[in-house]
């Protein structure tokens, strides 16, 4: 199997209709083949090859070289299959509880969230930031680590000392209150 001819390319580039067709039919199974090698799952592989070569369809006439093809469809798979990781890695809204919440739970679900941020706020800075960003913001530890500037150990190494001393303020402010 090979890539389709320079010409063929180029008579798409110029958007003759039936050489944007035999392009993309052409250039499907190549385009398969990198997405089940780049995308986390099959589906996610399909997705990335339906969405590639829809791009191809519509923005052929974009393409600067015709023997550039093989890294321009490599380079928009590979973008597909990031932004579906991305999409993977967004937290999930939890459905909203139709249940009533009554005005003494909701006091409660308060102060508990008040008495978090407090315990987060009273964090040194270079810890605060990691807890922040690893687990209410959610990115990985290696991105952490990257935009912090820190090695991944380090990193590892302030996000265990923070939650230890989170969990600690709050465990200390349930012992004091059981105390009054």
């Amino acid at each position: 199997m090979s890539w389709p001819d320079e010409q063929l390319v180029a008579c798409a580039r110029a958007g003759d209709v039936e050489s944007i067709a035999a392009l993309v039919s052409g250039t499907h199974p190549h385009v398969r083949r990198f997405a089940y090698s780049l995308c986390a799952s099959p589906e996610d592989a399909e997705d990335a090859a339906q969405e590639a070569l829809i791009i191809l369809y519509r923005k052929i006439g974009t393409l600067r070289a015709s023997g550039a093809l093989a890294a321009w469809m490599f380079r928009i798979v590979r973008n597909e299959c990031l932004r579906q990781l991305r999409l993977m890695a967004r937290p999930v809204e939890a459905a909203p509880d139709v249940s009533m919440v009554s005005a003494e739970d909701e006091a409660m679900r308060r102060l508990e969230a008040e008495r978090v941020a407090t315990a987060i706020a009273a964090l040194p800075i270079d810890q605060r930031q990691v807890l922040i960003m690893r687990d209410i913001q959610g990115y990985s530890g290696r991105m952490v680590a990257d935009r912090l500037g820190l090695s991944t150990a380090a990193m590892k190494s302030r996000l265990h000392r923070a939650r230890s001393a989170v969990q600690h303020s709050l465990h200390s402010g349930v012992l004091e209150a059981g105390r009054e």
